[in-house]
């Protein structure tokens, strides 16, 4: 097995962790600061006058369960950019910003794509990372099961001048639509897959990671072949180590050449430089 990597989202210009500790995180996104609940920040934090724009109270898992208590001044929504493309944060029922900052990272690996590249991004969200690999002149099949989501990520997709890319807009379940692809014996260059704990389709599917993330892992394997570049599979908020998703990926890309990395994401704290761990993954790369 190989040793595990830790991939560091730092500070950008429209967010950042400004602080962290006794289980919250105060954050800056765009012009506005909030707080979070943040289990895994255990220490003390840096500042004990947090000032916020808002605050997410009442639940601390990824299903909600708590609520917002905003500022009059916090807009539904409002612009910010990240990896060169803008998006709409927003305060979302579920604690979330309307993106995942920690995963810059994987946005990096995305846009150092070639020209003509094919990617499919499962789980797709609001499109960040559908963008960003777009942007750099790949041709992207985007996924996910929420038809929100999908306009979301359409309308950022608008907001960042990207509306004439080739980028395909599915709303349907992941599992479906990669044994469809399979069938086809279509192939990918690059393959992003970001799955919840729970979920379901949008014909009542049920998503349960523990049970269904094998079967889809396979299926997706599938989809590559010696010339592809990689895979990446990042799990939130699970029972789960790094090790466990490399021991699940590794046998299935036994036949690829190239590697299976394992390994924690965490963003890198603005005031004095604490990683905050976020997530797991396990990436295969040629």
């Amino acid at each position: 097995m190989a040793a595990l990597e830790t991939l560091i989202a730092e500070p950008s210009p429209d967010f950042a962790l400004i602080d962290s500790g006794y289980g919250r995180k105060l954050e800056r996104c765009g012009p506005f600061r909030f707080i979070r609940p943040e289990p895994q920040a255990m220490w003390a934090p840096a500042q004990t006058d947090w000032q916020a724009d808002g605050e997410f109270v009442g639940g601390s898992d990824e299903e909600g369960g708590g609520r917002w208590r905003l500022d009059a001044n916090v807009p539904p929504a409002w612009p910010i950019e990240q990896a060169g493309v803008k998006l709409h944060a927003q305060c979302t029922p579920f604690r979330h910003l309307g993106f995942f900052p920690d995963m810059a990272p994987h946005w990096a690996r995305l846009s150092e794509l070639p020209p003509g590249a094919s990617v499919l991004n499962l789980f797709g969200y609001t499109g960040v990372a559908s963008m960003v690999a777009a942007k750099a002149g790949a041709e992207v099949v985007h996924v996910d099961a929420s038809k929100k989501a999908i306009e979301q990520a359409r309308a950022n997709a608008r907001l960042s001048g990207l509306s004439d890319k080739p980028i395909r807009w599915i709303t349907e379940d992941a599992r479906k639509f990669v044994a469809r692809e399979v069938r086809r014996g279509r192939r990918y260059d690059a393959i992003l897959l970001d799955p919840p704990k729970f979920g379901r389709g949008p014909d009542g599917e049920v998503w349960d990671l523990t049970t269904d993330l094998p079967g889809l892992l396979a299926d997706c394997v599938k989809l590559l072949d010696a010339n592809s570049r990689f895979l990446i599979l990042t799990t939130y908020a699970v029972r789960l180590s790094a090790l466990a998703l490399e021991g699940l990926l590794a046998p299935l890309a036994a036949h690829l050449p190239g590697h299976v990395q394992p390994g924690e994401m965490a963003i890198r704290e603005e005031t004095r430089g604490t990683l905050l761990p976020t997530a797991i993954f396990a990436r295969w790369s040629r």
